[in-house]
């Protein structure tokens, strides 16, 4: 017989009941769940409380207009001028220089005066020839009689025709020889080849000079040429007899006017450039070869453009723009001025004003002062100041 025992293990296991879990704990879990949501929510609506308020005190507060100059923007013709740099030089200007060797024995002129076309300038020492031309003069007598009385006899068939022509020929001879002593006597007498003014002496006397050594500079100052260099691109546009004014540094904010007067037929073609002549008239003799200048070639005008000052463009580097002053009608029936920042494009300057080749039209207001004070949409008013002058030349740091 068998009999079937179990251990004690196993029977306590199958009658034992799981422990329930303590009540205590699961309130304190109830209980910190509703704080957290409590706190959560607390703040969600302290957030959208907060957003509320600060949106509704903006509503009713907003800034007030900023003050800004206005320009109006102008259908005018802008003069059309075509500017270049180069330099000045004188219509007549000469190294004076003697033709031959030769000894100074007399200086005949102050550096610096000015003098006229024959005025002697050096004498060299010219006493050979000098001995040469009364020797010359006095074979020339001879020959002259000599010939007078050939011819008598001839007439009267007292002599051969031969005596004749042999006087004849010794008197041409002395003849050339006097004419070409008197030359060389010339060439030993330095004189000015035209009107203008003296430079620095180069030479003293008793100096020993060389057939062409510099003696003086001399220049004449009564007109002067502005030459200057033009792209091939404008070249098309120059004609002789155009307005040119000239600029020079010596002589700020003097213009000088002349006329173009040549213009190179052919183009440098390894700058694509093309050689331009102006004549200037230089009475006063202030202008000096050699000088610096700005020159500006006043070229027909073209079509009105739409004009605004310099100062009320902002040039960056993802457009130019303005601001454009906008009228509204707010609830209570007062207009509102805005100034919307509006993208233009711009040609050239002249003057202090802008060309806008699009994006405004005649008669818009823009902001010509106070840009930097302002955001697109901003509410402006229109200061009584009025706009800064445009200066005549720009600053200089």
């Amino acid at each position: 017989m068998t009999i079937a025992t179990e251990s004690p293990g196993t029977i306590r296991a199958s009658t034992e009941k799981p422990r329930p879990r303590p009540v205590r704990m699961t309130r304190w879990f109830i209980i910190v769940g509703l704080l957290l949501a409590l706190l959560v929510g607390g703040l969600v609506g302290f957030n959208a409380f907060r957003s509320h308020m600060i949106a509704q005190f903006f509503a009713g507060n907003k800034p007030p207009p900023v003050s800004v100059t206005v320009a109006e923007a102008k259908s005018e013709v802008i003069p059309n001028l075509l500017t270049a740099v180069g330099d000045l030089a004188a219509v007549h200007q000469v190294n004076v220089t003697n033709d031959v060797n030769g000894r100074i024995t007399d200086i005949m002129f102050t550096a610096g005066s000015t003098v006229k076309v024959g005025t002697p300038l050096v004498q060299l020492f010219d006493g050979a020839e000098q001995g040469d031309l009364a020797s010359f003069k006095a074979q020339a007598k001879a020959a002259e009689l000599a010939l007078d009385r050939a011819k008598q006899l001839a007439a009267r068939q007292f002599g051969p025709q031969a005596t004749v022509d042999n006087a004849q020929a010794a008197f041409d001879q002395a003849q050339a020889g006097i004419a070409k002593t008197e030359a060389v006597i010339s060439q030993k007498l330095v004189r000015a080849p035209f009107d203008g003014v003296l430079g620095v002496r180069h030479a003293e006397v008793g100096q020993y000079l060389t057939a062409g050594t510099q003696i003086v500079t001399l220049t004449d100052l009564s007109a002067v040429y502005a030459n200057f260099t033009v792209t091939e691109k404008d070249s098309g546009t120059l004609k002789v007899g155009q307005i040119v004014r000239v600029a020079v540094d010596a002589y700020p904010g003097k213009v000088f006017e002349g006329k173009l007067t040549a213009i190179e037929p052919q183009i440098n073609t390894d700058t694509r450039n093309i050689r331009v002549q102006a004549t200037i008239d230089n009475p006063d003799q202030i202008l000096k070869p050699g000088m610096f200048a700005t020159t500006t070639v006043v070229l027909p005008d073209k079509p009105a453009v739409i004009t605004v000052p310099e100062t009320a463009v902002d040039y960056t580097l993802y457009g130019d723009s303005v601001y454009l002053i906008t009228e509204n009608k707010s609830e209570d029936g007062k207009t509102n001025l805005t100034a919307v920042r509006t993208f233009v494009r711009t040609g050239d300057r002249a003057k202090g004003r802008a060309v806008i080749v699009s994006g405004l039209k005649a008669g818009d207001r823009v902001v010509a002062v106070g840009q930097l004070k302002l955001q697109s949409g901003a509410a402006v008013e229109i200061s009584s100041d009025p706009a800064p002058p445009i200066p005549a030349k720009a600053p200089r740091n």
